[in-house]
């Protein structure tokens, strides 16, 4: 792993005996020694701190302010920013010229400019993609600052102290805070579906305050093992797996991350890479959509396994894209692609695993409910 990256959180990582991996470039803990499951059930009873510092922090700037990036930044996604207020932020997502997802990323308006966060797999990308197609704006990674991630209900009682005034933010409100630990960015956000925080820090603080947090009796350091199944629990796309650049935003589901204004007969409609396909499936449909996917029995059905209409002969008529066991569930949840008209919940389907067809069902996603804070 001598080739990858470390956060500024590594040291740490190891000395509370993680388990590190290769990802996205990096090496990051999977899990410590709670465990995945553990781990995971922690984060949804109390508090579980992620580090997510190999994610693509960039801050856009044009001499006119927030509107002028904003009006470029809508034209590389079919998201509604002009209007987005200040201290908000926006979930969204770079299309092709096919239509297609090159990744999803979080958009804020931070009064005079706008702070984007992007997935670490592709920030380099992303970031040139940024660079050609905003002109006038300029794009700066933020290379001295970490990301923490504070997820659980137990978040703001934790954070309070150290941010004072956090507790008032909704979901999806943003604030620069002063602290002991130099200025944090903070978001209420995640991508747990639980209560809780994304807090930027600058990298030469970033372990004091990592420390900080874990010794509150609330907070335990999570890994990424535990972050895939709560993502998935709730129903969250993971960038590379559940879309990609061959899926477009109506076929994975996403469609309501598309405001009305950018969609056929809205005032800013259309304008973006892919436009004309993504219009017209939002208008007349697609032959597939992404749904949420409860196995029967105890094995999960994970990533690459086929789907078919019958529990035998015929061929695949869809696939799984993440799957894992659900620890709050108690029973194996998965995600995946499956006709139109086969992605009611309670259609029943068939995986193929191991040579056998075992039966399946479309659920309703999320499979827990979120406990964000309105």
């Amino acid at each position: 792993m001598s080739d990858l990256g470390k956060t500024p959180l590594y040291d740490l990582h190891v000395e509370l005996g993680a388990k590190m991996v290769p990802f996205a470039g990096y090496e990051m803990p999977v899990q410590y020694k709670l465990g995945v499951m553990k781990e995971h059930l922690h984060t949804r009873e109390k508090a579980g701190l992620f580090d997510v510092s190999h994610m693509g922090q960039v801050i856009l700037r044009h001499e006119g302010g927030y509107g002028p990036v904003a009006q470029a930044m809508e034209g590389l996604v079919p998201v509604s920013l002009l209007p987005l207020g200040e201290k908000r932020q926006r979930y969204g997502f770079f299309t092709n010229a096919e239509g297609g997802i090159l990744d999803d990323l979080m958009m804020t308006n931070r009064g005079d400019h706008m702070l984007v966060v992007v997935n670490a797999a592709c920030k380099e990308a992303d970031i040139a993609h940024m660079k050609a197609g905003l002109e006038g704006v300029e794009v700066a990674e933020q290379r001295d600052r970490a990301l923490l991630a504070l997820q659980g209900p137990a978040a703001e009682e934790v954070l309070e102290p150290v941010a004072p005034g956090c507790d008032i933010m909704k979901f999806m409100d943003t604030g620069i805070f002063n602290s002991d630990f130099g200025e944090l960015w903070v978001s209420r956000s995640g991508y747990t579906g639980e209560d809780g925080y994304e807090i930027s820090v600058h990298a030469t603080h970033a372990e004091a305050l990592a420390r900080h947090l874990l010794a509150h009796e609330a907070v335990e350091p999570i890994g990424l093992g535990a972050r895939d199944s709560l993502r998935l629990e709730g129903g969250l796309c993971l960038y590379g797996h559940d879309i990609d650049e061959a899926t477009s935003p109506v076929e994975g589901n996403l469609a309501w991350a598309i405001q009305k204004v950018r969609r056929s007969g809205g005032d800013r409609a259309g304008g973006f890479p892919g436009a004309e396909r993504i219009l017209n499936e939002l208008d007349e449909g697609t032959p597939r959509l992404r749904v949420g996917l409860a196995p029967e029995g105890r094995a999960p059905m994970r990533e690459g396994v086929q789907l078919f209409a019958d529990e035998e002969g015929g061929e695949p008529v869809g696939h799984v894209t993440s799957g894992a066991f659900g620890p709050t569930v108690g029973a194996p949840v998965s995600m995946g692609y499956v006709p139109a008209e086969l992605s009611r919940p309670g259609a029943r389907l068939f995986g193929e695993v191991r040579g056998k067809r075992l039966p399946v069902r479309v659920a309703e996603l999320p499979f827990v409910p979120a406990n964000f804070k309105r």
